[in-house]
This record gives C-alpha cells, structure tokens and sequence, in this order.
C-alpha cells in the first residue's frame, strides 16, 4: 500500500509506503496530483518487482517530467529570499520569456529541453548578444538548481552556442560639436548634463544630488558616491556656480524627478535624460553617447589641461592603491583653477 499527500510549506506531493515494516516518504518533485500519481503507480509497480532504486533518487532512475511553469514558480520561490529584488526582477523576466518561447515550441517539461532549443531562444530573442549572453546565465543558474534537486540529468545550457560580441566604445568621448548641440537644444535637462559634465559625477549621483550639498561659498559638493560608499569632496567651476545659481531657502533634490533611493527604480528613471540626450545626437546626425559619457570627457578636459592622472583619479572618485598629496589633503584651489580653464558650452551663441 502507498499514498500520495502534500506537506504543509511544500509544494511537492510526497509518496508514503511502507519497507520492511517501516514507513518511508520521498518526494515526487511534482505539485499536480495526476503527475504524483503516474508516480506513484510507476514506483509501486517498482516495488512489487523488489527494485527499489528510486529510493536513493539516483539520476538514471527517477522518474519526474517535472512541468516548466511549475518548476520556475518553485525556482523563482526559491531565490525570493536569497537574492536582491533587482537580481529577482531580472530573473522573472527572463524565465517569463523563456516559458513564452517553450509554449510555442510545445515543451512543457524540464526534462525535454535540449541544446536545440536553448540555441532556438537565443536566435528567438531580439536583444544585443551581450543580453542574450545575460539570459543564457540566468537559465543556466536555474538548470543547475534543477540538477542539485533530482529533476533532469545534464544542464542544456552548457553546450549552446552564443552569437559573437562585437566590442564597441559605448561611452565615448564627446566632441566639442556633441556638446553644443546637446546644450543648445536642451531645456528640462540642461542643468543635469552640465553638473555631470562639469564634475565628473556618475549619473546615478547627480540624480541623488540634495541642495543641502552644495556649498556656493566653498565651492565644492559634497556627495555621497554610491559605488564606493563613501563621501567624496568634489570642486564646483565658476561657469558652473553660474549655471546653478541662487540656491538660497532651497532643500531637498536637486533633480525631484530622477531622485529615488530604489536603485531600480533610479536606473529606469535615468533613461528619460539619456533617451532625450540620445536623441539630440540622432537628430543632428551624430554618433550616439551615454550619460557616462560626460564622465569620460570631464576626464579628457582635465587632462587637457595638464591634470596629473593621480589627481584626475581622485576627481573622478575611482578607487587607487595609490595614494596622492590631493587625495589626503585635496587642493580645492588648483582643481578650481583647472575647472575654470575648462570650455564654456553653457552660454547661449550670441546673435
């Protein structure tokens, strides 16, 4: 005798009989009750002929057909508590693609997929080879848990082929003739672009910039820079004090529409100034840029004008196992007077 029932905090149906005169579980790695009953019948049927193999789950012996959309609910259950929201978001995303795409082909469980139909996504996916080299990692990592847990054999992921990646300079530097037209033709945005072009700061830190932070009389900002989580003193140019202006009774972000202290959430918002940014190069025929393309170019003016590499390393806040005069006693009067030699593409061309 045998039965088939579900543990309370389990979504699997476990199997019951007794060896020996005593009782023993397993589970059958299904949540459907006529899937647990296919195997129920096919372990009992095992039992009356004395082979009782499945009892150790061995890879060649266990019998699952575990059904894709139940197995990546399980998986996605799984990680909730193991990894970040964004991880987690990023991983629904893809699984909710990749079961899309198995509906089409007819594949509905985990043991069917093959390299042919790992490769057949990824020819399937209208993204850059880079994302679907993204896509394939994700998949991967869950054919890998699939394995740990009994349900299929061999990883199909780990014979796919992937389209070459071309490299490419995605944050180039920007041409006097990119700045002008980005300027001239920027309204909502143009303070943002300027403070990432006249301080050197990552996007996701000027769209967190508080008024609280900027220091008109000193002349410098002080910002907490997210990637390295500390606080970095940063010096402001005249041109972009100007640019700026009175801040005087104002508090809070600088930047009320892009400020969100949920780094997702952040990052999406992020793409209406680079949309609009992009947009402006598209529409005078120019090669496209990122926003961390101002970091890159804030690099190339101070350099320009003769800024020692050290010192441009502190400026930019990148991480040096070398430590400088700047960098312990930073010299807000020589990088103020490099920043005002910087060019001016704020003033509006005289008519």
């Amino acid at each position: 005798m045998s039965r088939i029932y579900k543990r309370a905090k389990s979504p699997y149906f476990q199997y019951e009989f007794y060896k020996d005169g005593r009782k023993k579980r397993l589970s059958t790695r299904v949540s459907k009750r006529n899937l647990a009953k296919q195997i129920q019948d096919d372990w009992d049927l095992r039992r009356a002929k004395g082979d009782y193999s499945f009892m150790g789950r061995s890879r060649n012996s266990l019998v699952t057909n575990t059904q894709i959309s139940e197995y990546i609910e399980h998986y996605k259950d799984f990680l909730e508590g193991r990894k970040s929201a964004n991880t987690n978001a990023i991983v629904k995303g893809v699984l909710s693609q990749f079961e899309l795409y198995l509906e089409t082909e007819g594949i509905y469980s985990i043991d069917q997929i093959t390299v042919p139909h790992i490769n057949g996504y990824i020819d399937f996916l209208t993204v850059t080879p880079k994302t679907k080299k993204n896509h394939l990692g994700v998949i991967s990592l869950m054919f890998k848990q699939a394995i740990l847990e009994g349900h299929i054999v061999q990883n199909p992921c780990e014979n796919a082929t992937l389209p070459r990646i071309i490299p490419n300079v995605r944050h180039r530097q920007m041409t006097p003739k990119d700045l002008k037209v980005i300027f001239k033709n920027s309204s909502k945005w143009r303070l943002y672009y300027a403070i990432l072009l006249y301080t050197g700061l990552r996007a996701g830190d000027v769209a967190m910039l508080l008024y609280e932070n900027i220091d008109v009389k000193g002349k410098k900002i002080t910002q907490l820079i997210r990637k390295s989580r500390r606080v970095h003193e940063l010096p402001l140019s005249d041109l972009l004090l100007k640019e700026i202006g009175s801040i005087k009774g104002k508090r809070g972000p600088v930047f009320p529409y892009l400020y969100n202290e949920n780094e997702r959430k952040l990052n999406d918002r992020l793409a209406i100034p680079r949309k609009s940014m992009q947009k402006m190069l598209e529409d005078a025929e120019l090669p496209k840029a990122t926003l961390h393309s101002f970091r890159v170019t804030y690099n190339n003016m101070l350099r320009d004008q003769g800024l020692s590499i050290q010192d441009r390393q502190v400026l930019l806040t990148h991480t040096s196992s070398e430590t400088t005069k700047i960098y312990t006693h930073p010299n807000m009067n020589l990088a103020a007077k490099h920043l005002n030699k910087m060019p001016n593409y704020l003033d509006k061309p005289v008519k």
